[in-house]
């Protein structure tokens, strides 16, 4: 299912891990781990905040991609089912028949 994972990482946790170098591992290890098809980075609610959109196969995966947000950076973290401009007009479609 495509999901967009919304990461708002707490400002003192992230300060620390750009300072101990630990950002860009854990965001390189979350790219490579999810594949996202899109991921775009933003300061949201005065927060460092990271947007992956990426194929959630199964819901069992996501202790694995949210630990590492929750222990190393306080982040607040959101899963929601996404859709394009496609699912949008198959969903649509599916409704008129």
């Amino acid at each position: 299912m495509r999901t967009l994972l919304k990461v708002v990482m707490e400002v003192t946790a992230s300060n620390a891990a750009i300072k101990n170098a630990r950002l860009p591992e854990i965001i390189k290890a979350t790219v490579d781990k999810l594949k996202p098809e899109a991921c775009f980075f933003l300061a949201t609610e005065g927060c460092r905040t990271g947007m992956f959109v990426f194929d959630l196969k199964d819901p069992a995966e996501i202790p694995g991609i949210a630990e590492p947000f929750f222990m190393e950076l306080n982040a607040k973290l959101e899963f929601q089912p996404v859709m394009n401009l496609e699912d949008l007009k198959k969903g649509l479609a599916a409704i008129g028949q």
